[in-house]
């Protein structure tokens, strides 16, 4: 089973510990395994091998160093940020290379269902349209449960990534949904066939919503409620 929960608007700090919360948990029983989405207010983070030299100006935007994978990105509004909290132990994803590229794979089917024809790049992570990236991926992985995970550039403020040298691919560029499509989507509808394809690639026999929508408060204090 895969529960998923919109987590609406949250601070990136307080998203980090509603998944630390659950990576804990999950250590300890067999819970379902859980996706989360979230946009964060404007914020600048660098993975656990980043360089400092890859933020240029960040001015006015926090900058979080924070334990997953890749060099340096930014969250704001506009963008879809996905957080699978995965037990790699099911013979399911069998391991980490092959969960990363299964993401990918979810953001690659959901573009496709927008009509936009997206790739993956080897050795570089993400998800890119020519050499444009258009969708980030840092995740970290601790006692073979996953969190951090996936970031999808909808209708992201893209001045934003002038500020840093993002993933510290200073030749790439960035690019969003908004731009290649010409017109402001439907960041719920992306949200939508974004799950339907992770649930499909990851082969869950039943998606269910965690309907209640707590203050951040409850979201970290009622974990129970994620049960199967």
């Amino acid at each position: 089973m895969l529960r998923y929960k919109d987590l609406g608007q949250m601070d990136y700090l307080a998203a980090l510990e509603v998944q630390e919360r659950l990576v804990r948990r999950k250590q300890l029983d067999t819970s379902s395994d859980i996706l989360l989405f979230v946009e964060h207010p404007h914020v600048f983070t660098i993975g656990r091998g980043g360089d400092d030299a890859n933020i240029l100006a960040p001015r006015e935007v926090p900058v979080h160093r924070t334990g997953r994978g890749g060099d340096v990105t930014y969250h704001g509004p506009g963008q879809l940020v996905a957080y699978p909290i995965v037990d790699l132990r099911s013979r399911l994803r069998k391991d980490v290379h092959r969960y990363v590229r299964n993401l990918e794979l979810s953001g690659i089917r959901t573009l496709r269902d927008f009509g936009l024809e997206a790739t993956r790049r080897p050795p570089y992570t993400g998800i890119w349209i020519g050499d444009r990236k258009i969708a980030a991926i840092g995740v970290a992985v601790r006692r073979c449960i996953t969190f951090h995970g996936l970031a999808l550039n909808v209708n992201t403020d893209l001045s934003y990534f002038e500020r840093i040298i993002p993933c510290g691919l200073a030749w790439a560029q960035v690019t969003s949904m908004q731009q290649e499509l010409a017109r402001e989507q439907d960041l719920a509808e992306v949200r939508e066939r974004f799950q339907y394809h992770f649930a499909e690639i990851f082969g869950y026999h039943a998606v269910v919503e965690w309907t209640e929508r707590p203050n951040d408060l409850n979201v970290l204090n009622g974990l129970n409620d994620l049960n199967p």
